[in-house]
């Protein structure tokens, strides 16, 4: 690994380990940014509230669903909504496509991508192993923020193969296993070298 591949994942190895702290004021103003930035024309009435179930949270205080994955899964769903707002927004809204009556909850699947992504990456392990974990390292040495934006592409997947099964609720994880294993494909490829050679790049748009 290249001295720059090195600095820049064990930053994203560190980022990985901080769990969220309700508590914590940053974490809070987190928390309230991603709230104006999924709704921007509707006040969050407090940190705490029944608000928080429309965007697909288990309860009133999503803290408790982040339990899984850490402050990484707000991060990740914070820079969907402020990096790729159009896409955010018609996943959020389930604005395409024949949907199901009854939807996977918005937020609580964003964290389950989260934590996906990190077991695909192998980015518990000291060293990746597989094909996927090791084209990720070159990537991020292109990329930075190669994580994040992996992280759109996967949710973006993973509503395409919610569509393409015609799935409802009780099929989220066989929707969630099928998106991995594209995902796989798609970081075994020769000739992947930054984030914009992902065939499924072009989900995306701002």
């Amino acid at each position: 690994m290249s001295p720059v591949q090195e600095q820049r994942l064990q930053r994203l190895k560190e980022r990985l380990n901080i769990p969220y702290d309700e508590t914590r004021p940053d974490h809070q103003e987190a928390l309230r940014a991603l709230w104006s930035a999924s709704f921007p024309d509707a006040e969050l009435s407090s940190l705490v509230s029944e608000q928080w179930k429309d965007m697909g949270w288990q309860g009133p205080n999503p803290s408790t669903d982040f339990r899984g994955c850490g402050f990484v899964g707000l991060e990740n769903l914070l820079f969907f909504a402020t990096t790729y707002p159009a896409s955010y927004q018609r996943l959020l809204l389930k604005k395409q496509g024949m949907r199901a009556t009854w939807e996977y909850p918005f937020a609580v699947a964003g964290v389950n991508v989260s934590y996906m992504l990190i077991q695909l990456l192998e980015l518990n392990a000291e060293r990746p192993k597989s094909l996927p974990g090791i084209n990720f390292i070159k990537v991020l040495s292109e990329h930075e923020d190669a994580f994040d934006v992996l992280y759109c592409i996967a949710f973006e997947m993973m509503d395409a193969q919610w569509l393409a099964m015609r799935a409802s609720y009780m099929e989220f994880k066989e929707v969630l296993e099928a998106t991995k294993q594209q995902l796989e494909r798609e970081l075994s490829l020769e000739d992947v070298n930054g984030i914009h050679d992902l065939p499924a790049y072009n989900l995306l748009y701002k």
